[in-house]
């Protein structure tokens, strides 16, 4: 695994951090919502940590599973934040985006390490 995906799952959980701070402390829907997003967008960098230095492909992938759920958890909180007008779009548009790349890289390693599981060791 790359350790420049360990640095950009630090950077986005710093990002998810400087939401919730940003986020009116006097709304507790916001709170509660903040609250939210900020376990589950700081959690995938957990995970991914997690997944390389897993003990074998079959905890790696559900390491990794489990930082897909939380990058679809934070990508419902950053929605429920822009569609009850808490936040602007504008402002979480890039953070969706790198949801999005984030999952497709997650998704990319789970596929390959279920790959790898299904060759027979050699000889």
């Amino acid at each position: 695994m790359q350790s420049d995906l360990k640095q950009r799952t630090k950077a986005f959980a710093l990002r998810i951090i400087r939401v919730y701070g940003a986020l009116p402390s006097s709304n507790q829907a916001a709170q509660v919502i903040g609250k939210r997003l900020l376990h589950s967008g700081t959690a995938i960098g957990v995970h991914y940590r997690d997944a390389s230095r897993s003990r074998n492909r079959i905890e790696c992938i559900n390491k990794l599973k489990a930082g897909l759920d939380d990058l679809e958890a934070t990508a419902y909180w950053l929605e429920l934040l822009i569609e009850s007008d808490l936040i602007e779009a504008a402002q979480l548009h890039k953070l969706l985006k790198e949801i999005d790349e984030l999952a497709v890289v997650f998704n990319t390693y789970i596929q390959r390490a279920k790959g790898q599981a299904k060759q027979p060791a050699p000889r």
